[in-house]
């Protein structure tokens, strides 16, 4: 093995990383605890939260994973050429 990355698969890879991520937040809102949480997380970094919970809705969900994906799948795919690049040159 020389080293190098499928660019197709780490893209997947982080694409699917990513999408997973973002079901978990999906989850969180779909069982209305989304805003506590964030509330939360806030004060743990000695933060006030600005920012209020929409209530949930499904095309917003398929919408937010699908971008999420394509999103994380193009970085991956480019930090894949990029690491192979850099290899070929060392």
């Amino acid at each position: 093995m020389n080293g190098e990355l499928n660019k197709a698969k780490t893209g997947l890879v982080l694409g699917l990383f990513m999408a997973i991520a973002h079901a978990a937040w999906v989850i969180i809102v779909g069982l209305g605890v989304a805003q506590g949480l964030i509330d939360w997380v806030s004060k743990m970094h000695l933060m006030e939260n600005p920012y209020i919970v929409s209530d949930f809705n499904l095309s917003t969900a398929i919408g937010l994973l699908v971008m999420t994906f394509v999103v994380g799948y193009i970085l991956g795919w480019v930090f894949a050429a990029l690491w192979n690049g850099l290899k070929k040159s060392s």
